[in-house]
């Protein structure tokens, strides 16, 4: 077995092996009285319901942090440095991690203490609530995190290659599309990988570009790479996965909500112990989550397809796009043929292989023929 599909296959192993152990104990949490305990400690430590919570939750998540330390240690350091894919020590491992827990936490106090708030003071109504929070919250993060939240973790500089301005430039003219900029990011300070996006909406909106790809990939490449991510945003692909998003959190609240509350009593839960009745919440929405991905990723797999046929018709260089994509695989070890299951359950992009067979099959001057031979 070569080195992509072992690579891929240990970070897939490891990461049903988090989902099976979560489950586990979120059951614990709710068949034992391990979560009434915790419950019961938190109120000790203060009366107030909503400081009780957050100690809830903190307890919670500091034990589920030293249980899986192990295994994202294994994953996101030992793994990446056996295959020569990090470029960190572990102590700026750690504090990368630590960087994204405070930017977490900054985001998300806030957020968990309006939903207690929602499921205490509107116990019937509280899910469409909270989805409409989500839905506007998302909409400002869309538009604030490539100035606020991503330079907490890169630094981002103009694109100084005047010759790659300049093409790209003109691939944005012909596209009728503008920018607010065109940045390139210290991607390599973590990884050798390779990597480029498009990120905010409106006056926020850009184009990312990893300085690993500037680097390793020639003028034409960086293009390919450049009008895939052009053609998200031309065919509103942000804006429609936020809206998607937004049906996803509908239901999957609403179902979450009925299924909570029938399965409360079933479980000896009651008003009085609605924080150990949490997990029982999270196990359910986990669980919705499960069976929802492989749907969702058919979507995503879709509009890649889209974003590379808008590639190909706006470059017009099937070889470009092919080479880009044989070196991404390479660069960042991407298994090229995952078994179907696993791509049609887990990938949200088609496989390499098949977006390279898909550009070869591509017809420049038939712009719909390319997208259901593929889709």
């Amino acid at each position: 077995m070569d080195n992509a599909k072992t690579y891929n296959r240990i970070k897939l192993t490891v990461s049903l092996t988090e989902t099976f152990l979560t489950v586990v104990l979120l059951v614990i949490l709710i068949t034992t009285p391990l979560g009434r305990i915790v419950q019961d400690f938190a109120f000790i430590i203060s009366g107030s319901d909503y400081i009780a919570f957050l100690i809830f939750i903190g307890i919670l998540g500091l034990a589920s942090g030293i249980l899986f330390f192990p295994l994202t240690y294994y994953t996101d350091f030992h793994l990446e440095h056996k295959y020569s894919l990090s470029n960190q020590t572990f102590w700026k491992w750690i504090w990368e991690d630590l960087k994204g827990l405070f930017v977490s936490l900054a985001l998300g106090i806030p957020l968990l203490l309006l939903f207690f708030y929602l499921i205490k003071s509107y116990p019937e109504s509280w899910w469409f609530i909270l989805a409409t929070v989500l839905f506007l919250f998302s909409v400002v993060l869309a538009r604030l995190a490539p100035t606020l939240i991503f330079p907490i973790f890169y630094k981002f500089t103009p694109l100084e290659d005047e010759e790659l301005k300049l093409k790209i430039g003109k691939l944005c003219e012909s596209a009728n599309l503008s920018f607010s900029g065109i940045f390139n990011f210290d991607l390599s300070k973590n990884t050798k990988k390779a990597n480029a996006g498009f990120t905010g909406i409106r006056k926020s909106k850009r184009i990312i570009l990893s300085d690993t790809l500037l680097s390793g990939f020639l003028h034409e490449e960086i293009l390919s790479v450049f009008a895939h991510e052009l053609g998200h945003y031309k065919r509103r692909h942000i804006l429609k996965n936020i809206f998607i998003g937004l049906i996803f959190s509908y239901v999957g609240l609403f179902l979450a909500a009925e299924l909570y509350n029938f399965l409360i009593p079933a479980f000896g839960f009651s008003f009085q112990h609605q924080l150990a009745a949490l997990p029982l919440l999270t196990l359910v929405l986990m669980l919705y989550g499960i069976v929802t991905m492989p749907i969702q990723n058919i979507i995503s797999r879709k509009f890649e397809y889209e974003a590379d046929e808008f590639a190909l018709r706006s470059t017009k260089n099937r070889e470009a796009f092919i080479s880009t994509m044989e070196k991404l695989a390479k660069t960042n070890l991407a298994d090229k043929t995952p078994h179907r299951i696993v791509e049609f359950l887990f990938y949200s992009h088609p496989s390499i292989e098949k977006r390279i067979k898909a550009a070869k099959s591509h017809e420049f001057d038939q712009r719909n023929n390319y997208a259901a031979q593929t889709v």
